[in-house]
Protein backbone atom coordinates (compact mmCIF):
# COMPACT_ATOMS: atom_id res chain seq x y z
CA UNK A 1 0.00 0.00 0.00
CA UNK A 2 0.82 3.67 -0.85
CA UNK A 3 1.59 6.03 2.14
CA UNK A 4 -0.34 9.47 1.70
CA UNK A 5 2.61 11.72 2.92
CA UNK A 6 6.60 11.10 3.53
CA UNK A 7 6.77 11.21 7.29
CA UNK A 8 6.60 8.03 7.64
CA UNK A 9 10.11 6.96 9.57
CA UNK A 10 11.11 3.55 9.62
CA UNK A 11 12.08 1.44 12.68
CA UNK A 12 14.86 0.66 13.67
CA UNK A 13 14.50 -3.35 14.95
CA UNK A 14 18.28 -4.08 15.99
CA UNK A 15 18.73 -5.81 19.41
CA UNK A 16 19.01 -3.64 22.76
CA UNK A 17 22.50 -3.06 23.88
CA UNK A 18 22.88 -3.65 27.50
CA UNK A 19 23.37 0.26 28.83
CA UNK A 20 19.52 0.44 26.74
CA UNK A 21 18.02 -2.19 28.35
CA UNK A 22 18.86 -1.03 32.22
CA UNK A 23 17.97 2.31 31.10
CA UNK A 24 21.04 3.97 32.69
CA UNK A 25 21.61 6.62 30.07
CA UNK A 26 17.82 8.10 30.25
CA UNK A 27 18.33 7.57 34.52
CA UNK A 28 21.40 9.31 33.99
CA UNK A 29 20.09 12.39 31.42
CA UNK A 30 16.87 12.85 33.59
CA UNK A 31 19.24 13.18 36.94
CA UNK A 32 21.20 15.86 35.34
CA UNK A 33 18.52 18.00 34.35
CA UNK A 34 17.34 17.15 38.02
CA UNK A 35 20.26 18.78 39.04
CA UNK A 36 20.64 21.78 36.92
CA UNK A 37 17.02 23.02 38.17
CA UNK A 38 18.20 22.58 41.50
CA UNK A 39 20.78 25.25 41.46
CA UNK A 40 18.38 27.89 39.77
CA UNK A 41 16.80 30.57 41.20
CA UNK A 42 13.35 30.17 42.42
CA UNK A 43 10.10 31.35 40.88
CA UNK A 44 8.75 31.47 44.37
CA UNK A 45 8.11 34.28 45.60
CA UNK A 46 6.75 34.73 49.60
CA UNK A 47 3.47 36.63 48.54
CA UNK A 48 2.52 38.81 51.82
CA UNK A 49 5.99 40.06 52.04
CA UNK A 50 7.03 40.39 48.38
CA UNK A 51 4.24 41.33 45.89
CA UNK A 52 4.81 40.56 42.22
CA UNK A 53 4.54 43.84 39.53
CA UNK A 54 2.06 43.19 37.27
CA UNK A 55 2.05 44.05 33.33
CA UNK A 56 0.64 47.57 32.80
CA UNK A 57 -2.27 46.49 30.59
CA UNK A 58 -3.57 44.06 33.83
CA UNK A 59 -7.54 44.64 33.90
CA UNK A 60 -8.42 43.81 38.11
CA UNK A 61 -11.33 44.75 40.52
CA UNK A 62 -14.17 47.08 38.87
CA UNK A 63 -13.87 50.65 39.64
CA UNK A 64 -17.31 53.06 39.27
CA UNK A 65 -15.48 56.68 38.95
CA UNK A 66 -16.07 59.76 40.31
CA UNK A 67 -14.75 63.41 39.02
CA UNK A 68 -12.76 65.86 40.49
CA UNK A 69 -16.20 67.29 42.64
CA UNK A 70 -16.70 63.87 44.29
CA UNK A 71 -20.21 63.42 41.81
CA UNK A 72 -20.92 60.14 40.55
CA UNK A 73 -19.89 59.81 37.03
CA UNK A 74 -22.18 56.72 36.04
CA UNK A 75 -25.34 57.69 34.41
CA UNK A 76 -26.90 54.24 34.21
CA UNK A 77 -26.81 54.19 30.26
CA UNK A 78 -26.55 50.58 30.13
CA UNK A 79 -23.48 50.31 27.78
CA UNK A 80 -21.25 48.32 30.07
CA UNK A 81 -24.00 45.85 30.28
CA UNK A 82 -25.03 45.75 26.88
CA UNK A 83 -20.85 45.32 25.77
CA UNK A 84 -20.24 42.58 28.88
CA UNK A 85 -20.25 39.59 26.59
CA UNK A 86 -20.37 37.24 30.18
CA UNK A 87 -23.84 39.45 31.02
CA UNK A 88 -22.27 40.08 34.29
CA UNK A 89 -23.09 43.33 34.96
CA UNK A 90 -26.78 44.50 35.96
CA UNK A 91 -27.84 48.08 36.72
CA UNK A 92 -31.21 50.33 37.69
CA UNK A 93 -31.57 53.90 36.94
CA UNK A 94 -33.32 56.52 38.76
CA UNK A 95 -34.22 60.43 38.08
CA UNK A 96 -32.18 62.62 40.52
CA UNK A 97 -34.09 64.40 43.03
CA UNK A 98 -33.74 68.14 43.53
CA UNK A 99 -31.44 68.94 45.68
CA UNK A 100 -28.79 65.82 45.09
CA UNK A 101 -26.41 67.58 42.33
CA UNK A 102 -23.86 67.45 44.01
CA UNK A 103 -23.79 63.84 44.16
CA UNK A 104 -24.34 62.45 40.72
CA UNK A 105 -23.94 64.59 37.57
CA UNK A 106 -26.55 63.83 35.32
CA UNK A 107 -30.05 64.06 35.94
CA UNK A 108 -30.06 60.21 35.44
CA UNK A 109 -27.81 57.55 37.76
CA UNK A 110 -27.72 53.94 38.95
CA UNK A 111 -29.48 53.49 41.73
CA UNK A 112 -28.27 49.92 41.44
CA UNK A 113 -25.35 48.61 40.07
CA UNK A 114 -24.07 45.28 40.11
CA UNK A 115 -21.17 42.98 38.95
CA UNK A 116 -21.11 39.25 39.52
CA UNK A 117 -17.49 38.58 39.10
CA UNK A 118 -17.86 34.97 38.98
CA UNK A 119 -18.87 35.67 35.73
CA UNK A 120 -17.16 38.62 34.77
CA UNK A 121 -14.28 37.39 32.38
CA UNK A 122 -12.03 40.85 32.71
CA UNK A 123 -12.16 41.73 29.17
CA UNK A 124 -12.28 45.29 29.36
CA UNK A 125 -15.30 46.09 27.06
CA UNK A 126 -17.50 47.49 29.69
CA UNK A 127 -14.30 49.98 30.07
CA UNK A 128 -14.65 50.94 26.49
CA UNK A 129 -18.14 51.14 25.98
CA UNK A 130 -18.27 53.80 28.98
CA UNK A 131 -19.00 57.38 27.09
CA UNK A 132 -18.51 59.17 30.81
CA UNK A 133 -15.21 57.19 31.78
CA UNK A 134 -17.12 56.23 34.76
CA UNK A 135 -16.11 52.26 34.98
CA UNK A 136 -12.48 51.06 34.81
CA UNK A 137 -10.65 48.20 35.52
CA UNK A 138 -8.30 48.59 38.46
CA UNK A 139 -4.87 47.28 39.88
CA UNK A 140 -5.79 45.16 42.33
CA UNK A 141 -7.46 41.43 41.98
CA UNK A 142 -10.58 40.51 43.44
CA UNK A 143 -9.89 38.28 46.93
CA UNK A 144 -11.03 34.89 47.86
CA UNK A 145 -14.30 34.56 49.89
CA UNK A 146 -15.83 31.55 50.82
CA UNK A 147 -19.91 32.62 49.62
CA UNK A 148 -20.93 32.94 46.04
CA UNK A 149 -22.85 35.98 47.25
CA UNK A 150 -19.36 37.20 48.57
CA UNK A 151 -18.49 37.81 44.50
CA UNK A 152 -21.15 40.25 43.77
CA UNK A 153 -20.31 43.77 44.25
CA UNK A 154 -22.75 46.21 44.80
CA UNK A 155 -22.44 50.28 44.06
CA UNK A 156 -21.13 50.66 47.49
CA UNK A 157 -18.25 48.41 46.84
CA UNK A 158 -17.00 49.68 43.47
CA UNK A 159 -17.49 52.98 44.19
CA UNK A 160 -14.37 55.47 44.60
CA UNK A 161 -13.91 57.81 47.68
CA UNK A 162 -15.00 61.25 47.22
CA UNK A 163 -11.72 63.52 46.32
CA UNK A 164 -13.16 66.34 48.44
CA UNK A 165 -14.00 64.14 51.85
CA UNK A 166 -10.52 61.52 51.18
CA UNK A 167 -8.11 62.60 49.15
CA UNK A 168 -5.61 59.93 50.12
CA UNK A 169 -7.99 57.27 49.67
CA UNK A 170 -8.93 58.68 46.27
CA UNK A 171 -5.77 58.86 44.86
CA UNK A 172 -5.09 55.08 45.69
CA UNK A 173 -8.20 54.18 44.54
CA UNK A 174 -7.60 55.79 41.42
CA UNK A 175 -4.07 54.11 41.10
CA UNK A 176 -0.98 54.44 39.16
CA UNK A 177 -2.47 53.14 35.52
CA UNK A 178 -5.49 55.96 35.93
CA UNK A 179 -3.44 58.76 37.16
CA UNK A 180 -1.15 58.08 33.94
CA UNK A 181 -3.68 57.87 31.46
CA UNK A 182 -5.49 60.98 32.64
CA UNK A 183 -1.88 62.96 32.75
CA UNK A 184 -1.68 62.15 29.22
CA UNK A 185 -5.10 63.19 27.88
Amino acid sequence: MQALTNRAKPVSRKPMTLVEKLYMWNILKGMMITLRHLFKKKATISYPEEKRPFSPVFRGLHILNRDEEGRERCTACGLCALACPAEAITMEAAERLPGEENKYREEKYAAKYEINMLRCIFCGLCEEACPKDAIYLSETFAPSNYQRKGFIYGKEDLLIPSPKENPGEYWKAVGNRKANKEQSN
